[in-house]
């Protein structure tokens, strides 16, 4: 590789230039040693040679089970019975299994499984490579589906092309994104919630939990068949057009993609597919994951690299996601999946606790996914820093194009738990939010889904508590009321602000959406109450609502008109942490914060030249503040009073109420010899 390494830009990874080279040497002969003379993108095409397709007249089905002695499918066309003329046969010493049917042996919608039978044992499993699966409504049982409608689904849209910007996400979830107290559709929330996220100003929708999972309140993360888009919310096509109605309204659409652990059903998914234990997984301690209850992939096994290479494939060739958020990075590429580890030390990423394997297969999928659709972008879930992981190829890197800021959303927690906002260390919060990889960009977040689930709180629950219930009218205040919306706005801002790439939001969080997450369970009676969203909340003027949803559309204009987070230099001005006031740059844009709870300051000065409007205030009356400062003056920055001692600063000075942020353009000063 003749480019220089992403190391270079950080002395202190010079001592483990060897190691990463080797690393990213290993990733290289895995790769040819799987493609021969072919490429990636041909590779990871097992989704067309495995499961279940119909061609010229005749059904063909495959599956790959190496420890299978026999193999049946048995169905609602046979009576679940055994039959010969639906014995598999097979056909080579690899493990591959097929059959060839007539036309009239399956037809759509017919229920199918595998009986699979080893030495000593046998079972009833769906395909590996099933593309639909159902649920019994009586039985609970779930079995593959024959899905073969007539006619494919027509695009409407062939035009999108991608994000030309810094993607802002919507992080959502299918089933829970409707009032009713029931299980959303594709079909409702392309038509209801599209436009909405369309309107509120972000570009990119992340869906969760699209690959099936067999428990519902599992928010998608224990995943049982990975190529089949979860038909609790309706059919492929009703997918397809939610994808394509985000296509037309300009809005890019990714997936959580869960290759980091599966779930550990056995009837439902791929545990002991074939009677073997490491069919997909590993054998020794390593199997289960100790925190999660589920199995973890064997990455050194060239089948399970064919099988989630062919999986990334799959969702951007048939359903035209356009990337994933890849969930549970730091859980794959650790020994101990990084469990209680502060990753202070540069060691703790080269000292041997890293599965290489696992890292073989990101680097592996991120050049698939960019070879693929190069237009696509790929997020890790991923804590521990590890160097490289957001780091192009190109440049010895893994791939991803950004990592999640997961650290920032634990510590406005902790802040707003733990310490009143008078002792909030502005210095600890700047750092916190601005420190990164130099080579890598960054997507932060205040709260994500995480944060909305039953057992923690989101912030404005921390920070309103029981008011959330009685003080969101309008004309009610409060001591912590007022706080709270004033905060809710600040911590909001600052986070987008200092963002080195991007920003995410879950969906209802930006307008302090009031319940928690509880999905139906028999300790709620298997209720829907807390499984929703109450989008007429902010709908409705006459509450507090309303003003956290308008501020976070003023907010998000901040880059859609004017493309903010572009330009990823921060360019820090002053901090007072005395003062509680902090003042930054970004390309023209300057913001100020006051977070100090009572002080407010007249004539501030900070130190900047130039002259400047106001863009943005969070102490807008018409978004729940209180209209202290006059948005239409232009402000002039000046020197001090000593003006007469030569090249002394320029200060703008400023009226800076507590507990507000505002945000200045600087606008072109023109010259004397203009006028």
């Amino acid at each position: 590789m003749k480019s220089g390494g992403f190391y270079n830009s950080d002395p202190w990874l010079k001592p483990y230039a060897g190691v990463i080279n080797a690393r990213i040497n290993k990733c290289i002969a895995k790769e040819e040693s799987l493609i021969l003379n072919s490429s990636l993108a041909d590779f990871a095409l097992g989704h067309l040679y495995y499961g279940l397709h119909h061609d010229k007249g005749k059904w063909i089905f495959r599956e790959w089970a190496p420890n299978a002695r026999s193999l049946y499918l048995t169905g609602s066309f046979n009576n679940w019975n055994e039959t010969p003329e639906y014995k598999l046969t097979r056909i080579n010493s690899h493990g591959d299994w097929e059959i060839i049917l007539d036309e009239e042996a399956l037809h759509h919608k017919d229920l199918f499984k595998l009986s699979v039978h080893w030495q000593g044992g046998s079972g009833e499993r769906i395909p590996s490579y099933a593309n639909r699966v159902v649920q019994d409504d009586i039985t609970k049982i779930f079995s593959a589906q024959v899905w073969a409608p007539g006619k494919s689904y027509k695009w409407g849209n062939d035009n999108f092309q991608g994000l030309k910007t810094a993607p802002i996400v919507y992080e959502a979830h299918v089933g829970m994104a409707t009032e009713d107290e029931k299980v959303g559709s594709y079909l409702e929330f392309a038509d209801n919630v599209v436009p909405l996220i369309k309107e509120s100003g972000y570009n990119t929708i992340q869906l969760m939990a699209i690959q099936e999972h067999p428990f519902y309140g599992s928010f998608g993360y224990h995943v049982s068949s990975f190529f089949a888009a979860s038909s609790r919310f309706g059919t492929p096509e009703d997918l397809k057009y939610l994808i394509d109605t985000a296509h037309k309204a300009g809005l890019a659409i990714i997936m959580d993609l869960v290759h980091s652990h599966s779930v550990s059903n056995v009837t439902e998914g791929l545990a002991l597919f074939d009677g073997s234990p490491g069919q997909y997984f590993h054998t020794n301690d390593r199997r289960v994951h100790r925190a999660w209850d589920s199995l973890c992939f064997n990455y050194c096994k060239d089948n399970v690299l064919h099988f989630l290479l062919s999986n990334c494939r799959y969702w951007l060739d048939e359903y035209r996601f356009d990337g994933f958020r890849f969930d549970g990075i730091t859980s794959m590429i650790y020994f101990d999946h990084g469990l209680e580890r502060n990753f202070t030390s540069y060691n703790e990423y080269f000292d041997g606790n890293q599965d290489e394997d696992a890292l073989t297969y990101i680097y592996l999928a991120n050049k698939l996914i960019h070879e693929i659709k190069p237009s696509a972008i790929t997020i890790a879930e991923e804590m521990s820093g590890m160097p490289g992981l957001a780091a192009p190829i190109g440049k010895k890197g893994f791939g991803f194009d950004y990592r999640l800021s997961m650290g920032v959303p634990d510590f406005w927690i902790r802040l707003v738990k733990e310490t009143p906002d008078e002792y909030w260390d502005t210095g600890k919060l700047m750092y916190e939010l601005t420190t990164h990889r130099p080579e890598e960009k960054i997507i932060s977040y205040c709260e994500s889904h995480d944060q909305a689930l039953v057992g923690d709180k989101t912030l404005i629950f921390r920070m309103l508590d029981a008011e959330m219930y009685t003080g969101m009218h309008n004309d009610y205040h409060s001591f912590p009321m007022d706080r709270g919306i004033a905060l809710h706005k600040m911590i909001r801002l600052i986070t987008f602000s200092t963002s080195a790439g991007g920003y995410l939001n879950f969906m209802g969080n930006e307008f302090g959406h009031p319940e928690w997450i509880d999905f139906p369970r028999e300790g709620n009676n298997w209720s829907y109450k807390y499984a929703r969203r109450q989008w007429s909340l902010p709908e409705n003027k006459d509450l507090k609502y309303h003003f956290l949803s308008l501020f976070d559309k003023k907010m998000l204009s901040l880059h859609n008109e004017y493309r903010l987070l572009d330009n990823c230099n921060l360019v820090r001005i002053y901090e007072n942490n005395n003062d509680k006031v902090i003042a930054y740059m970004r390309g023209d844009y300057l913001f100020v914060f006051n977070f100090h709870p009572v002080n407010s300051y007249t004539d501030y000065g900070i130190p900047v030249q130039g002259k400047f409007r106001i863009v943005l205030d969070t102490d807008e009356a018409g978004i729940g503040g209180f209209n202290r400062i006059d948005s239409s003056t232009v402000y002039l920055s000046i020197k001090k009073a000593e003006r007469n001692i030569i090249n002394a600063p320029l200060y703008l000075y400023l009226y800076l109420p507590s507990r507000t942020a505002i945000v200045f353009k600087r606008l072109a000063v023109r010259k004397a010899t203009d006028i």
